[in-house]
Order: structure tokens, then C-alpha cells, then sequence
């Protein structure tokens, strides 16, 4: 068990904050089968201040989701001050800042990764958030913004004078993006330079690699990214195989389900027409990842892409239930849709 602030997690399995895929919907399966904490994409502070409809999208809050983390980007302490009151007032519990992503359209911005270039400014931004919100504050980093400025552990440090309540960090620097191979033993240079409990990140796709993690960093718990797209229940599982706890995997008739009340979601979130297109890269991972799915290379990619150029909610969930787990070994992907 970790506390963050007076939020008590029993398993430190996180979903990670990934833009365009962990919306409201997909966080609700991925708690649905068991993930202990799930956050929001990345919101621009100043973007959802001045209300943003697809920021206002992103803090949508789930049913029966807890703890609710809300992870802000930005680079302005009054943009990020009421940022985190908004945050705050939709029902958050945690705020999770961003000084990780390593997009140019964000760290052109002089936000995300590139705050390890100003930790002046990232103090200034923890404390904004922490007065803003009055919830507990978390921070998101990589190992430094190159090989040549290792920084994470001072930015630690600042992190706990500033009283934040946990780290995040992803074994890569910013100028690595997400080549090579994540660094977990650099990880726990970090873990050693404050007292903060530490999530580690990147390359985590299995229980036997999280347990790989969490040995080399010395961190107090994982995080799940792109490994957990089409796969919500696979937080579950690690948490509970790191447990040593019984797993039960969910029927293939429960994951249809699954999949159907996603996109039943997304339509209701984003309207018809951009609903299904917001769902599709999740339909497109479950067929990738589905092992129920025999079907060869060729077939599997014909019919991917036959479902994702399926435009209504109802024809999508015709095509998912036509997936019965029999029939998918045997039948042509023509069959199918």
C-alpha cells in the first residue's frame, strides 16, 4: 500500500495519462476489470481554464472510479493554478502534473519534458497546483532531457521540498522519445534521492516485466501505457499477479461486452460520427492483441481494417458481437462483417 496525500492505494498499478486514448470511456473498462488507479490524458491548464471543449472531454470522471487523477500540462502558474481548482471542483482526488511527454507540440510549448530544462519553473508550477487544487499533488518525469542532463533526482528533490506525494518516472530521457529500451536501473538514482513513493514507467507490458521493474528501480509501483490499449483488464491482471493473488481473465464473451459499452460510451461522450472514430484504435488493438482471434497475419490485418472503416455505433456493435471466439477460428474475415 502506498498514500498519496490521504488517498490510500492498495495496488500501485497505474494506467498512464496517453492523449487520444485514456478518455473516460476506456478508464471506465480499465477499472471495470480491476485497475487500481487510472488517469485522464494530458489537459492543457490554460486550454481547460478557458473551456476548451476537448479538455472539458478529457476531465470527464467515470462511474465508481477511484481515485479520480486529473493530469495537467502547462508552463503559466496562474494557468495551472486554476487549472487544478477546476480539477478540484469536477471531483478530483489527485493532480498529476506533466514534466514527461515528449512531444515537440508540447515541449515547443516549453511544457512537459522541457520543465527539466527550468526546474525554477517547475517548483513554481507544483506549488500553483498544490494551492489551486487543495488535493494532493503528483509529478510525472523522465530521467533528464538528454543524456547529459540526468536531472530527475534534483527535480525529486524539489518534488518533496514542495510536498508533493508521488513521482512518476519514465526510464527514458526526453530526446530518446520511446526508442531504445526504458532504463530501469537509472530509475532508481531517482528512487535514492527523496523519500517520495516512485512509480516506474516504460517498457511494462506483463507481470513479468513489471516484477523486473519494480526489482531493478527499486520503485514502490508500475505504469501501464500503450501495452493496456485493447486490453484494459491487463492492469488487473499485473496488479494481481503482483499480489500473488488468483487472477480470473474475463470470458471472450465478457470482453465483447466490454468493447460494446466502450463505444456506447464514446458515442455518448463525443457525439455520433467522432465517437466511433475516437474508439477505433481501441477495436484495432483487441484484434491485434486477441488471442481468441486465429486467423492468420493477412486475415487479421483484412479485418481490422474492415471494422475500422465501420462508421455507426450499431453496425460496430454488430460486428464485434458477430465475434464469436468458434467461428473466429475458422471463418474468412468476409464472414465476419
Amino acid at each position: 500500500m502506498i498514500s498519496v496525500g490521504d488517498v490510500e492505494i492498495n495496488d500501485a498499478v497505474f494506467l498512464a495519462p496517453m492523449s487520444g486514448a485514456t478518455d473516460a470511456p476506456f478508464r471506465r473498462q480499465a477499472s471495470r476489470f480491476g485497475a487500481p488507479v487510472v488517469i485522464t490524458e494530458m489537459i492543457a491548464g490554460s486550454e481547460l481554464a478557458t473551456g476548451r471543449q476537448d479538455m472539458v472531454w478529457r476531465i470527464t470522471k467515470p462511474e465508481n472510479t477511484f481515485p479520480f487523477v486529473v493530469q495537467l500540462a502547462g508552463r503559466d502558474p496562474k494557468w495551472m493554478y486554476e487549472a487544478a481548482r477546476i480539477s478540484a471542483s469536477a471531483g478530483a482526488d489527485i493532480i498529476d502534473i506533466n514534466m514527461g511527454c515528449p512531444s515537440r507540440q508540447v515541449t515547443g510549448g516549453q511544457s512537459g519534458a522541457a520543465l527539466m530544462r527550468d526546474l525554477d519553473l517547475a517548483r513554481e508550477l507544483i506549488i500553483a497546483a498544490r494551492e489551486g487544487g487543495g488535493l494532493p499533488v503528483s509529478v510525472k518525469m523522465r530521467l533528464g532531457w538528454d543524456d547529459d542532463t540526468l536531472n530527475a533526482p534534483a527535480l525529486a528533490k524539489i518534488c518533496e521540498e514542495e510536498h508533493v506525494k508521488l513521482i512518476t518516472v519514465h526510464g527514458r530521457t526526453r530526446c530518446q522519445f520511446y526508442t531504445g529500451k526504458a532504463d530501469w536501473n537509472k530509475v532508481k538514482e531517482v528512487k535514492l534521492a527523496s523519500n517520495l513513493p516512485l512509480i516506474v514507467n516504460g517498457d511494462i507490458d506483463s507481470s513479468k516485466t513489471a516484477k523486473q521493474a519494480i526489482l531493478l528501480s527499486q520503485a514502490d509501483g508500475v505504469m501501464i501505457g500503450r501495452a493496456a490499449l485493447g486490453r484494459p483488464w491487463l492492469l488487473g491482471k499485473i496488479a494481481s499477479d503482483l499480489a500473488n493473488r488468483p487472477y480470473i481473465e474475463p470470458t471472450w464473451s465478457e470482453k465483447l461486452s466490454s468493447l460494446c459499452e466502450q463505444v456506447s460510451d464514446s458515442v455518448l461522450l463525443y457525439g455520433d460520427r467522432l465517437g466511433v472514430r475516437v474508439f477505433r484504435k481501441h477495436l484495432a488493438a483487441f484484434i491485434d492483441y486477441s488471442k481468441e482471434i486465429r486467423l492468420n497475419t493477412e486475415d487479421r490485418n483484412e479485418l481490422r481494417g474492415r471494422f475500422c472503416r465501420i462508421s455507426s455505433e450499431n453496425d460496430v456493435i454488430s460486428a464485434i458481437t458477430s465475434l464469436e471466439a468458434p467461428k473466429t477460428a475458422i471463418c474468412r474475415t468476409e464472414e465476419l462483417v
